[in-house]
């Protein structure tokens, strides 16, 4: 598996940068070339090489808004546990609990080193047990519930007071005409966002892994195109188009590859309508989930983090042992008491 180290060092690399900018900007103007036909410039061939591969062959790029020095991996060795840049003279450590395969490159800046290294991969845990991860545009940006113990998550309902926060920022900028200044809130706004999803992604990953499951999610490919069809209005478009719901499911999908806990990904057709207990269709009105059938009520978002489980389970035994039935699995035919346990995160 890749992974990315982002390492402080303390030399000034401002000379180097500006001949990288310049060995960058004659491949844009150029085309992709040797390090031969800039070895005017004065840049060490093994980075130069790197960066007209990188530059050479992107004919949209125009103009370079920042620069690094990038060294391939041949060009990094290890010498008493602490690895070395050659053409930079450069020295870092790596601190990590994982086997070290290789180094693929790394790029340097004036702060920060950016070393990509291969790590052995974690043994998959071996089981049949999920829980259920339900995501969500408002409220509680992820429920996660596990059927087993009846315990359920709630995070993130932070996310939904951000991005509320910053629309009207973005709002109040249009009104001055301060346009300039829009990236930047958007920047801001989607640190924060991203900073949330690195700290959910982890928790749901360390339940998992404590109580020895897997994780099930949905399969929300094509959601905003379902859902834009559908003319729900214009707060839930722009709601649905702010959901970083995508960079939500790839930390996730990367933490759990580490610390090997199996994914599932499961369709989403009626995961909210559905009744977690006998498995008919039930009533949903906004959050709160009743149903007719067995009497079962529950939070809408857990009800669905429980029913995105138990397909998760379905799915992963229906793989291990094709002789399983295709119906229901362990679902009772009427109402069970549960102790349901639930968490605000």
């Amino acid at each position: 598996m890749l992974l990315t180290y982002k390492i402080r060092h303390n030399r000034d690399f401002t000379e180097e940068l500006v001949k990288a900018r310049k060995v960058a900007e004659y491949a844009i103007s150029h085309g992709y070339c040797t390090s031969k036909e800039v070895k005017h410039v004065g840049l060490k061939s093994a980075i130069s090489n790197q960066i007209l591969k990188k530059y050479g062959h992107q004919s949209r790029c125009k103009e370079i808004h920042s620069i690094k020095l990038t060294i391939p991996g041949q060009s990094i060795v290890r010498k008493n546990n602490v690895y070395k840049i050659t053409p930079l003279k450069l020295f870092f450590d790596i601190i990590i609990d994982k086997k070290i395969i290789k180094i693929n490159q790394a790029e340097v800046d004036n702060n920060y080193i950016y070393v990509t290294i291969t790590v052995e991969d974690e043994a998959l845990i071996q089981t049949t047990d999920y829980i259920g991860v339900d995501l969500n545009t408002s409220k509680h940006m992820v429920v996660v519930g596990d059927p087993q113990t009846g315990k359920v998550w709630k995070m993130g309902k932070e996310c939904e007071h951000i991005r509320k926060k910053y629309k009207n920022i973005r709002k109040n900028a249009h009104k001055k005409n301060k346009c300039k200044s829009l990236k930047n809130i958007r920047h801001r706004e989607r640190n924060k966002i991203k900073n949330i999803n690195h700290e959910i992604s982890k928790r749901v990953v360390q339940i998992a892994k404590e109580n020895n499951c897997g994780i099930a999610m949905e399969n929300l490919k094509g959601i905003r195109e379902r859902t834009n069809k559908q003319r729900k209005g214009k707060n839930l478009n722009y709601t649905l188009n702010s959901w970083a719901f995508h960079e939500l499911r790839q930390f996730i999908e990367y933490k759990a590859h580490l610390l090997g806990v199996p994914i599932s990904y499961i369709e989403p057709y009626n995961t909210s309508r559905e009744c977690s207990r006998c498995g008919l269709i039930g009533i949903r009105d906004k959050k709160t989930f009743k149903c007719p059938h067995c009497g079962h009520v529950d939070h809408a978002d857990s009800n669905a983090s429980f029913n995105i489980a138990l397909r998760g389970m379905k799915q992963s035994r229906s793989c291990t042992d094709r002789d399983v039935h295709d119906g229901s699995i362990d679902t009772p035919n009427s109402a069970t008491c549960r102790n349901d346990k639930t968490e605000n995160l």
